[in-house]
């Protein structure tokens, strides 16, 4: 089953939740989400918390913002030129972020 299918499902039982008012009383409800560093590696934590205080995303993270931008737009686009430029910027962006995570691994 592709990641759409899955996702049109999860969407699905998520309205259905919405509509038979099963989220209504969650806790935390209203109050904003509270984002960790846990994914982070202990040896980065300051340095990403440095950056993230001033408003420096790190290669990476931008790397995954754009594929996922690009994800998303390749699912709605209806023009198939234009499809194929997203899927080649994807796949640019993708190999980025392969060899940057690569790097990452060998220094360790």
């Amino acid at each position: 089953m592709s990641d759409f299918f899955v996702f049109r499902i999860a969407e699905q039982k998520i309205q259905e939740a919405i509509e038979q008012g099963e989220l209504d009383n969650l806790p935390g409800k209203g109050k904003p989400l509270i984002f960790d560093d846990a994914q982070i590696p202990q040896e980065l934590r300051s340095s990403y918390k440095i950056l993230k205080n001033n408003g420096v995303l790190p290669t990476e993270m931008a790397l995954k913002r754009e594929i996922v931008s690009l994800e998303s737009l390749l699912q709605v686009c209806l023009c198939e030129d234009n499809k194929e430029n997203l899927r080649k910027q994807l796949s640019n962006k993708q190999v980025q972020l392969g060899v940057l995570m690569d790097k990452r691994k060998r220094r360790k």
